[in-house]
């Protein structure tokens, strides 16, 4: 395939609508991109070939101008010197590279059309490619957005099996194990300090009780003496 039946595939080619009916969008958006920045090489070369060649053929013409010049004086010379057959044969001379510069001139112009339309297509394709790659970017942040839904709902399903949920429930009644177990310790001291307490508390009694009845008894002593 030539390079510019590629580059016209490439420009009509409608990127959307190629992309909606891919099957792999990412992997068409790749091999288009590939197809253009390969396409584009080679019309940026041609292109340069051609600028080569124009200034080659500048170059050219100049020489022909020169010799076109030198040519003409030398005919004004052989007429001053009275030598007719040479300023003849000046003219056949200068005549040829009268007509060289001409077909130079028609050669740079034609040369100069052919790079303005290389420069064009250069133009529409790199437009065309950077279109290419901001539909890559965009299918790329598809992709990771969709990769990372993918995570969360397998994470999800993960979270809701049998086998966590079960995870769950034995870290939960280890947690109200452990939690039973310090309620135990705390309970343990407490009760001991309550039942220190409660000794002082049974001694004050006692003590309240004997002075009671010690009393009772010293009062009918007490009256009997009197």
């Amino acid at each position: 395939m030539g390079i510019f039946t590629r580059f016209r595939d490439i420009v009509s080619a409608n990127i959307n609508s190629m992309l909606d009916r891919a099957e792999d969008p990412e992997k068409l958006i790749r091999l288009m991109i590939r197809e253009m920045e390969d396409t584009l090489v080679e019309l940026k070369a041609a292109c340069a070939g051609v600028i080569a060649e124009h200034k080659k053929l500048g170059r050219q013409q100049e020489e022909a101008r020169r010799r076109e010049t030198r040519w003409d004086g030398r005919v004004d010379l052989a007429v001053s010197r009275g030598r007719d057959d040479l300023a003849r044969e000046a003219l056949v001379e200068k005549r040829r590279y009268t007509e060289l510069a001409a077909s130079l001139d028609r050669q740079m112009d034609e040369h100069g059309e052919i790079i303005d339309r290389y420069r064009d297509d250069i133009r529409t394709l790199e437009e065309k490619l950077a279109t290419a790659r901001e539909k890559q970017r965009g299918l790329a942040q598809r992709h990771a957005r969709a990769v990372k839904s993918r995570r969360a709902r397998e994470e999800v399903r993960r979270a809701d099996s049998v086998e966590t949920i079960s995870r769950f429930d034995k870290l939960e009644q280890r947690i109200d194990r452990m939690e039973a177990e310090a309620d135990l310790v705390d309970y343990g001291r407490s009760a001991g300090l309550e039942e220190k307490f409660d000794e002082l508390l049974a001694d004050d009694d006692i003590e309240q009780e004997l002075a009671a009845r010690k009393a009772t008894k010293a009062r009918p002593a007490e009256s009997q003496e009197r």
